[in-house]
């Protein structure tokens, strides 16, 4: 394939993962999503994954599993959110990623455990969230993190 074509073929994967992964998180932030806007949300975090998958670095496709994993824990779905959390946790490790990412690879995990009904592992991953979240550079995204740490609850639901 020429130079060209390959070139234009990267830009489309980065366009396409770029836009679903907006998608996705427009669908996350709407909290009276219908059924069908529901299958869209995790249509598009996985389009988003697979297109980074084929272009981007492990930052991308870590970023991907984490947000797959959210769309799971949104919609109860645990075992699917658990998978795609300890990918994004197994990424970070395996590339040394750090920072606000792992961070939120270990809130995916809590998350995805308290949809699992996992209380004991939802409050280790919390710690170790809080922990890394200490260590995030940047104050925005050390805010941001934790606002959304926030909204995690190991307890089960009564």
């Amino acid at each position: 394939m020429p130079e060209s074509d390959l070139e234009a073929e990267r830009e489309a994967h980065k366009r396409f993962a770029v836009a679903c992964f907006n998608l996705a998180w427009q669908l996350i932030d709407n909290k009276n999503r219908t059924k069908e806007e529901s299958d869209r949300m995790i249509h598009a975090a996985h389009a988003s994954r697979f297109h980074w998958g084929e272009i981007g670095k492990p930052e991308n496709m870590e970023r991907g599993d984490w947000q797959i994993s959210r769309v799971y824990a949104l919609l109860r779905r645990s075992e699917p959110s658990l998978y795609h959390a300890m990918r994004c946790l197994e990424i970070c490790e395996e590339n040394n990623i750090g920072d606000w990412d792992i961070a939120f690879a270990y809130e995916a995990m809590a998350r995805a455990n308290s949809v699992a009904g996992n209380e004991v592992e939802c409050e280790r991953y919390a710690g170790l969230a809080r922990d890394a979240g200490e260590h995030i550079r940047e104050k925005e995204d050390k805010d941001l993190f934790f606002s959304e740490l926030k909204t995690l609850s190991c307890q089960r639901p009564s």
